[in-house]
């Protein structure tokens, strides 16, 4: 995996081949942070990855400067190298050995970004959870974002506070948001263009 920009923009970070993940590819995980960097500053931004695996989005938002980002996966394996790694760089990342939704029902901080990207194979009811545990917890920020990673198998767009998502390759992003005034202008992005296909 590579850092793609920010502080140690162009480091390459290899992880061990035994590890229980699938990555977020350089290409999608760009394009995500370009969706990102039209609507944050990065700067002092408190972070919430959720099935973080390798910490590959963890290394991106501290690269960029977030301020705070917490990290949580139930491997051991994971979370001991996103620790080595974090050390390594310097990084603000706290990595929490957890079940997620055992996390998410006890945890009560507030984040600016909650990033999550479960496997593929959990059922749609588990990925309709994460989403429920965060809003009702209260767990995102009023002007903040929430990123669920997904194959198109799974479907998020019924979901309250919904946005938008994006499809890259065979991974989609969903978009989740508090509802705004309907008065306002969308956030510019076209869903449906055949474009954003990678």
């Amino acid at each position: 995996m590579r850092i793609i920009s920010g502080k140690f923009k162009g480091h390459r970070i290899s992880a061990p081949n035994n590890l229980p993940v699938r990555p977020t590819t350089d290409m999608s995980k760009e394009s995500l942070f370009n969706i990102l960097n039209n609507r944050f500053d990065f700067d002092g931004l408190k972070v919430l990855d959720l099935f973080s695996g390798t910490g590959n989005l963890s290394y991106e938002f501290g690269s960029r400067g977030a301020a705070a980002i917490t990290s949580v996966d139930a491997d051991f394996g994971c979370i001991k190298f996103i620790k080595k790694t974090a050390a390594g760089f310097d990084l603000p990342i706290t990595a929490i050995k957890s079940d997620v939704y055992k996390f998410l029902q006890s945890h009560r901080s507030v984040y600016d970004i909650i990033v999550a990207d479960p496997p593929y194979n959990f059922t749609q009811e588990q990925f309709e959870e994460i989403v429920s545990l965060v809003f009702e917890n209260e767990l995102l920020n009023e002007d903040g974002m929430m990123i669920v990673e997904h194959s198109k198998y799974t479907k998020m767009e019924h979901l309250m506070n919904f946005s938008f998502d994006k499809k890259y390759g065979g991974s989609i992003f969903s978009f989740f948001e508090f509802d705004k005034d309907e008065s306002e202008e969308p956030l510019g992005y076209d869903i449906d263009s055949e474009d954003d296909e990678i």
